[in-house]
């Protein structure tokens, strides 16, 4: 038992993939679950001594995932490792329109990755890492926009609002455990990523914030994705994480 245990979704780009490159370490066992699979890491693991696995999965179809990583989890030893943390971070933002122009498959694809998904994963893990006496913790990366409306962007705001109030539950949930798991849906502030491209290259007919993205880019108010991937795994290691099952990278 010398290992500590990473899940992580969405890991192939963007904060995902600082994230994985952060958590490359020789004393790190990292399983990456996405739609790709990202050649640098496997390079990167091997240049830190650490482990890797990439899984290739579409989550919106997240109960083959779930599947999977339950089955996996149940065929390894409870004392393999000294910790397991799964960290929920794929998502995605549907086509950035009203509510009322809105593609009904599209809108499915972006709930049933940024909230399906990573419930069927919590239930998976949390299921087969139950009898395993070692700390557990789940990271739900959240958002904002979670807490905030903002016009054309139902689906997105409701995906993340929906992490965090079942985040909410799981916590009331895991605390009547004897080695319950800590939990938090966890907002990492404002990125410099894809996503925030997609918002500032939207039409600003359609999305009338269009404007305050691009000036949080012009000012330079975005943090980049290496440094949010920090913040959230400096967070992670806080003795006080899980306090609050919602929570913030900016919180004191």
């Amino acid at each position: 038992m010398t290992q500590h245990l990473y899940l992580l979704t969405g890991g192939s780009r963007g904060m995902g993939l600082a994230i994985a490159e952060q958590l490359l370490q020789k004393d790190n066992f990292l399983i990456c679950i996405s739609r790709n699979t990202q050649a640098s890491l496997t390079v990167h693991a091997q240049k830190m001594g650490a482990q890797l696995q990439q899984w290739s999965h579409d989550l919106t179809e997240g109960a083959n995932a779930s599947a999977a990583l339950k089955q996996w989890l149940a065929n390894q030893a409870p004392g393999e490792f000294q910790s397991a943390t799964l960290i929920n971070n794929a998502g995605v933002i549907p086509n950035i329109v009203p509510l009322s122009q809105a593609d009904p498959h599209n809108l499915a694809m972006a709930l049933r990755v940024g909230l399906e998904a990573p419930m069927q994963l919590c239930a998976a893990f949390l299921s087969a890492t139950e009898n395993w006496q070692v700390p557990r913790k789940v990271v739900n990366i959240s958002s904002g926009l979670g807490r905030r409306a903002m016009a054309s962007q139902a689906g997105y705001c409701a995906a993340k609002a929906g992490l965090d109030h079942f985040t909410r539950c799981l916590a009331l949930e895991e605390a009547l455990k004897p080695n319950g798991a800590k939990v938090s849906a966890l907002a990492p502030g404002v990125i410099d990523t894809d996503m925030q491209v997609q918002l500032r290259g939207a039409s600003a007919e359609k999305f009338p914030d269009q404007a305050g993205f691009q000036q949080l880019k012009a000012t330079g108010m975005l943090t980049s994705p290496a440094d949010a991937a920090k913040r959230i795994l400096d967070y992670l290691a806080r003795p006080d994480f899980g306090s609050n099952p919602v929570s913030d990278v900016r919180d004191a």
